[in-house]
């Protein structure tokens, strides 16, 4: 079966017997081309379902309003709040997105930014996979002009604009309130120290621990990839110790649900015998038996910064990008399953 021949603008041209020009400027809402043509051009391309060629639009115009949204995963809370806030903001200035995952692939991740940078996108907003360490891929955007702003997960050495919570000091808010709590063995279900938010929690557990004269114990420092299912294998381990933690902190609230998953199953009462601290406030900490206390990353904060950070540049006839930081406190929300009556 042959392929259905697309619709150009030279096709409705011919309908309305005006020029192509003409179709163009109505299509584009130019004020030299009457409110009657419109309408007739719009209704004919309509019938005709007339698609615009984006590609072709950029290459003419050297903007295509399209922005380039890369996360890590979009089955997260946190990362489907800031791509709606990213969305809300730059849809009144005319932009549409376009929202690529990399499910924590660092090829992936660079297949993603090949493909933005190939539909002529106007600019990126990308919270990094936990693979990445090679930088070289975000550097090709910098070096074709195209503004970068990085979220949640980025890197200083790449001088560009950040926006993120205070991660270092979100650990000590948890050390802080396990301490109070009565907790003495604090263990850490953490991500790769490779991954600077990560690195930054790490340190500010291991420094909350020292400020309050608790021993730091290898054994109770974890290092994963933060699933549901390395939460409950790595609680499994935490359990199998001869002197067992009396409180858990995940790095990210899915670990945190596998623990409280093994926690349960194994009837242990939370949080009197073992506190659990997960890392994100997605709404299922909310639901479940007990709540899980986590930490407000302000996803509609750093949504909404990241792309009016992105619109400041769009502005602009020259993009030269210098580190902006904007760092974001970091709230507890205590729940059940920290609180000790």
């Amino acid at each position: 079966m042959a392929n259905k021949k697309k619709t150009t603008i030279k096709d409705i041209a011919n309908v309305l017997n005006i020029s192509a020009a003409a179709v163009s400027k109505a299509l584009h809402d130019n004020s030299r081309i009457s409110e009657k043509t419109k309408i007739a051009v719009r209704q004919v391309a309509k019938n005709l379902n007339y698609q615009p060629n984006h590609l072709a639009s950029a290459l003419r115009s050297g903007k295509s309003k399209l922005v380039g949204v890369i996360v890590p995963r979009t089955n997260s809370n946190f990362f489907s709040s800031v791509i709606h806030n990213i969305e809300e903001v730059l849809d009144e200035e005319g932009y549409n997105i376009i929202i690529t995952q990399s499910n924590e692939s660092f090829a992936k991740e660079c297949k993603n930014i090949d493909t933005l940078l190939y539909t002529q996108v106007d600019g990126i907003i990308a919270s990094m996979a936990n693979e990445t360490i090679d930088l070289e891929y975000f550097e090709k955007v910098k070096s074709a002009g195209i503004p970068l702003i990085t979220f949640d997960r980025g890197e200083n050495d790449l001088n560009v604009d950040y926006i993120g919570i205070d991660d270092y000091n979100s650990s000590h808010l948890i050390v802080n309130h396990l301490v109070e709590q009565g907790c003495k063995r604090i263990a850490h279900i953490g991500g790769y120290k490779r991954t600077r938010i990560y690195n930054n929690r790490i340190r500010g557990y291991v420094d909350a621990l020292k400020k309050h004269n608790l021993p730091l114990e290898e054994d109770l420092l974890i290092e994963c990839n933060l699933t549901l299912e390395d939460g409950r294998e790595k609680m499994l381990e935490l359990l199998a110790l001869k002197n067992r933690p009396d409180a858990v902190y995940a790095a990210g609230d899915f670990a945190a649900l596998g623990a409280l998953q093994v926690l349960n199953e194994h009837k242990i009462n939370m949080p009197n015998e073992i506190a659990l601290v997960g890392f994100g406030n997605e709404p299922f900490t909310a639901m479940v038996t007990p709540t899980i206390t986590s930490v407000n990353q302000h996803s509609y904060k750093i949504g909404r910064i990241a792309a009016e950070t992105f619109l400041e540049y769009s502005k602009k006839n020259k993009i030269q990008q210098s580190l902006n930081k904007i760092i974001l406190e970091a709230e507890l929300v205590i729940r059940d399953s920290s609180k000790r009556k």
